[in-house]
């Protein structure tokens, strides 16, 4: 079938809408309208090869839409359900019979090949292949193909150009903070980077009633955001010392830090801002790809600190997505606050405002949107 997408043609390069053609959907496969999707850093991180899925390619993965047709063997969902899409696994290994999807042993090949696991594309410009199937579902565009692992069925009554974020960002800081550290009641965190899956972490420790919430971001305007979102404090990088200033706020140091950033000095400072036997949770990627972590080991020894990698939260979609939606509508989780809306055919002027820190998440809706 035709739809019009946002391709990637070269790394840095803006993206262009065109025309392509995209297969009917396989047994396995659900053919999702795209009402919106949200743009984030990992679909940039890709287009500049950094993650090196094959151009040209689709990318997008925070797509929410409207089934339209589903394969012979589908039954989570049906026409005309509303779906968020997020991550694909494959639901039969280890990790994820274990409850860990995220941790996917088949991960890389069923998210970042670009291409099905059979290696076939699903996407096609004047018969010439275009990476396609990205995070399962490639959703810059106007449809996409995704599977049962990546779709959540959610209350038609919420707008879809509220949800696509739930598919990453939002449940990767929220999660961060809910699921992979855990965060008890009364502790303290200290959060590197106010941008989108920074500010879900801030929302997800106020549910977490961390009684200490430090927020370290260069811009302003987002560290006026984490106030209103919940933060105790907030921290300026570029004019104070970070590490000094959240020992100065707790004492010893945080009993937890989150680095949202993937920069090695914001790293290094995460680290240090943390009390004895403090965990620090990694969860941006790193522009340059032989960054190590940070400290010395020796400092890591003596201090007992725990360094833990967080992949999209340790979210189980299934379930935790219809949570923070739970919490969003008691007013308990107001992500909404961290959206800013662009046409589809905006993507780019959308793309420059991330860059420069106008925005916090950028969210394109499609042209006759289905509500």
């Amino acid at each position: 079938m035709k739809i019009t997408a946002a391709i990637a043609t070269a790394p840095k390069a803006d993206f262009e809408l065109a025309d392509l053609q995209l297969d009917e959907p396989r047994a396995d496969e659900i053919l999702v309208r795209i009402a919106a999707v949200g743009l984030c850093h990992t679909d940039l991180v890709a287009r500049d090869q950094i993650l090196p899925v094959p151009l040209p390619a689709v990318f997008g993965h925070e797509g929410a839409g409207v089934v339209v047709r589903v394969g012979a063997n589908v039954s989570k969902v049906a026409e005309g359900d509303h779906v968020v899409l997020t991550f694909r696994s494959c639901g039969v290994c280890a990790r994820c019979v274990a409850g860990e999807p995220t941790y996917c042993e088949q991960a890389l090949a069923l998210n970042y090949t670009g291409c099905r696991p059979d290696g076939s594309k699903s996407l096609h410009r004047h018969d010439a292949p275009v990476s396609s199937n990205f995070f399962g579902q490639s959703s810059f565009a106007t449809y996409a193909l995704a599977y049962e692992a990546n779709v959540v069925k959610v209350d038609p009554a919420i707008p879809l150009d509220l949800l696509g974020p739930l598919g990453c960002g939002v449940q990767t800081g929220a999660g961060a903070v809910l699921r992979a550290l855990a965060c008890p009641k009364g502790s303290s965190i200290v959060i590197l980077g106010g941008g989108s899956v920074g500010l879900s972490a801030v929302l997800g420790a106020v549910l977490a009633e961390c009684a200490t919430i430090i927020v370290s971001d260069p811009i302003t305007e987002r560290r006026a955001l984490a106030m209103e979102l919940g933060a105790t404090h907030v921290l300026d990088p570029t004019v104070e010392r970070v590490d000094k200033m959240v020992r100065g706020l707790t004492g010893a140091g945080a009993d937890y830090a989150l680095d949202t950033t993937g920069a090695g000095p914001v790293m290094e400072s995460a680290l240090a801002s943390l009390r004895p036997h403090g965990t620090l949770g990694l969860l941006g990627v790193p522009s340059n790809p032989t960054q190590g972590l940070p400290g010395l080991a020796s400092t890591v020894l003596l201090s007992g600190y725990t360094i833990k990698g967080i992949i999209e939260g340790d979210s189980e979609p299934d379930s935790f997505i219809p949570e923070l939606l739970s919490h969003y509508l008691a007013g308990r989780f107001p992500f909404d606050k961290l959206i800013s809306r662009y046409r589809f055919d905006q993507i780019n002027e959308a793309v420059r405002d991330h860059h420069e820190g106008k925005i916090v998440k950028a969210v394109l809706t499609m042209p006759d949107p289905v509500q």
